[in-house]
């Protein structure tokens, strides 16, 4: 995420960087990247299924780590896409580039697939230590970074995006941030990082601060693909050599440094001019794209800082607003519904569309997702109502990305259930209901303790829509043993 090739850039020049004694401060964490960063810097499993019970360890150390220097981290978390749906080319060029990484990833090359409980198993353990955390409506670049500059205090990141916005204490690369070997200094501590501000690199590269996000965008974003422009052509005469990339942004930043003194719209003018063999209602077209995209980097007002400090619920685009009940709300900023909630993913509200995880698995089988499509079926019925418009769900077939209509259910018990009420429903008509989306009668369930009911009814759905082999049910039953055994006996069984 963010713009391209500008980490790469900044890495080659350090003078940028500030470097920091970190303490006694809040700090706004970027959720998704932190997870990330977290997972992949512990070297955890990626291809199996994943190690939630280290990356939970990995979790709760970082946490402590920024108490042990009093550090008040407040987590923000990327919902799905905004009404605006602009970033849609750019997750369906991610999930493309997943299905094609999963041949290698099978050989047990690490080819960054994010496993698949670890947000849930994130989020859970930030409520569990009770650090304030919020899942946010569409993209949360603009509300973090607004948050951020409200209460000025840096944003801790790996997106470069943040890099772009003109935050008063600047961004903490999470690749420089050493939280794992805080320093004791007197009978304080701090965390060794190095600080970005912007400053300092329109100081380096000699540009006015508001053509950073004219820079952002004719780099190439999320939103922008980089334009057909040989920008390379504009680097400084004795410029050391560079790749491609970084010798694109060089001449970027040096035609810009030439024009510090125009308008903004003067300066998109001349870049637009540079563009060769383009029609004047394609060069119109790209005009809108490209203005849309500098509008990200403008700081809105943040409903974040009431969230935090009154509980008060996020509010939704109109569009949504009128029909999704208040603990739905609530719920999914605080992160409460864990993966399985379809509820979770407001691209099923504003725009009937799913995109669904793909996973390490044999590419010439179906797509495992197809086993769980008939709950999903079910909670679009009970999110969108019997007879609404089918959900487009974004799958893999072999190693190409399709869509597939996904028609809402609501029948049985499910028809005596409405969203607004799920909470206060009847438990008898919710139970019901769960028994018929998995297929199994209470009956079944006699003599089941209370605790592994669930558990069984899940297992009981595997069996008949994945079908899979023996040896996979005898180690989840090994394992719900082994489990009930553990909690019977405090972990005393001995071998």
């Amino acid at each position: 995420m963010g713009v391209q090739g500008l980490w790469s850039l900044l890495e080659g020049n350090n003078r940028i960087y500030q470097e920091f004694q970190f303490r006694d401060s809040k700090l706004v964490v970027d959720g998704s990247s932190l997870a990330h960063h977290i997972y992949n810097m512990a070297n955890l499993d990626q291809n199996h299924g994943g190690e939630y019970l280290a990356f939970q360890a990995e979790v709760q150390t970082f946490f402590k780590a920024l108490d042990n220097c009093q550090i008040k981290a407040y987590v923000v978390i990327d919902g799905s896409s905004g009404p605006s749906d602009i970033k849609l080319n750019h997750r369906m060029d991610l999930q493309r580039t997943r299905v094609k990484k999963i041949p290698d990833a099978l050989k047990g090359g690490k080819m960054d697939f994010y496993a698949l409980f670890s947000t849930t198993v994130f989020e859970q353990t930030l409520n569990n230590m009770k650090v304030p955390l919020v899942r946010c409506i569409g993209q949360a670049d603009g509300q973090l970074a607004a948050l951020a500059s409200e209460w000025r205090c840096p944003v801790l990141s790996t997106d470069t995006d943040f890099y772009i916005y003109d935050l008063p204490e600047g961004v903490l690369p999470l690749d420089h941030f050493q939280w794992d070997s805080v320093i004791a200094s007197g009978a304080r501590s701090y965390i060794s990082c190095k600080r970005y501000t912007t400053s300092s690199f329109c100081s380096l590269f000699n540009i006015d601060h508001q053509l950073l996000p004219v820079f952002a965008t004719l780099a190439g974003n999320d939103y922008v693909n980089r334009r057909d422009v040989e920008w390379a052509r504009y680097v400084p005469a004795g410029s050391p050599t560079m790749n491609f990339r970084t010798s694109s942004l060089v001449g970027l930043l040096s035609w810009l440094g030439a024009r510090k003194d125009e308008t903004t719209e003067d300066t998109l003018t001349a870049a637009m001019a540079l563009i060769p063999n383009i029609g004047q209602q394609a060069r119109t077209e790209m005009w809108t794209e490209v203005q849309n995209a500098m509008l990200e980097y403008r700081l809105p007002s943040s409903s974040l800082q009431r969230f935090f400090s009154e509980a008060t619920v996020l509010p939704l685009p109109a569009e949504i607003l009128s029909w999704v009940p208040e603990w739905v709300r609530a719920s999914v900023a605080r992160g409460d519904l864990g993966y399985f909630s379809t509820i979770q993913d407001y691209d099923i509200l504003l725009h009937r569309r799913k995109f669904l995880r793909i996973q390490v698995e044999c590419s010439h089988l179906q797509s495992s997702n197809l086993t769980s499509r008939p709950i999903r079926r079910v909670m679009y019925g009970l999110l969108l109502e019997q007879g609404g418009p089918e959900v487009e769900e974004w799958d893999r077939d072999g190693l190409g990305l399709v869509s597939v209509k996904a028609r809402p259910l609501v029948q049985g018990a499910a028809q005596k259930l409405r969203l607004d009420s799920v909470p206060q429903g009847n438990h008898a008509v919710r139970l019901r209901v769960c028994l018929e989306t998995l297929g199994v009668e209470e009956e079944a369930l006699e003599g089941v303790p209370d605790h592994l009911r669930l558990p069984v009814a899940v297992t009981w759905y595997w069996l008949r829509r994945a079908s899979p082999e023996k040896r996979l049910l005898r180690a989840l039953l090994m394992v719900m043993v082994q489990g009930e055994l553990t909690r019977l006996t405090g972990g005393t069984t001995g071998r």
